[in-house]
């Protein structure tokens, strides 16, 4: 692992942790419960579609970071994340040209209808999948954070993944074409 990543991760890590022993904090674990698995889905579609496998990596760990900070809202997470990659990577002495990948990618990662290239695309996508690989997370999100009952919950997961499947881009969406099938026979009974 370059050194760069390394001490993404690191930073990461730590966010990570103060985030979960906060008190205050709904018991969510981010780094355990959704970016391992987007930096994973992330690293696979770059080797796949043959992108910067470096920026994607460091895109793909702080795509919620401010988020995990709690920095304004869920709305506009992707705009705080981007000027706190900026920041963090200016203080690592990062590349400016890559400076700006990272950023775009954070900025673009909640649809791949937003990616304005291959690496965006992996991040945006990999976070769709993510979703996809970790069902759990969002029923946690959902009926846990929303404290909604069961029929909602359901009405709110099935948009849920539907909006998901539908922001995937149509080079990803095989991705998850079988888990989006069997989700909607198993938990909506189509």
């Amino acid at each position: 692992m370059k050194e760069i990543v390394k001490k993404i991760e690191e930073y990461v890590l730590q966010v990570n942790k103060e985030y979960v022993e906060n008190p205050d904090n709904y018991k969510y674990d981010y780094y355990n419960e959704h970016i391992k698995y987007v930096v994973k889905n992330s690293l696979d579609l770059a080797k796949e579609y043959n992108a910067d496998m470096e920026t994607v990596e460091i895109g793909a760990l702080l795509h919620d970071i401010a988020s995990m900070l709690k920095v304004g809202t869920r709305a506009d997470h992707h705009i705080n994340g981007a000027e706190i990659a900026e920041k963090l990577l200016q203080d690592l002495n990062y590349p400016v040209e890559k400076i700006e990948k990272v950023k775009n990618i954070i900025l673009h990662h909640r649809s791949s209808k937003n990616a304005q290239n291959i690496e965006e695309l992996c991040v945006a996508d990999a976070d769709i999948i993510a979703h996809f690989d970790n069902i759990l997370m969002l029923c946690s999100s959902i009926f846990g954070v929303n404290r909604i009952d069961l029929s909602s919950g359901r009405t709110i997961l099935k948009e849920t993944l539907k909006k998901e499947y539908h922001d995937i881009s149509d080079k990803s969406k095989h991705k998850i074409q079988n888990k989006y099938d069997l989700l909607n026979q198993l938990l909506f009974l189509e």
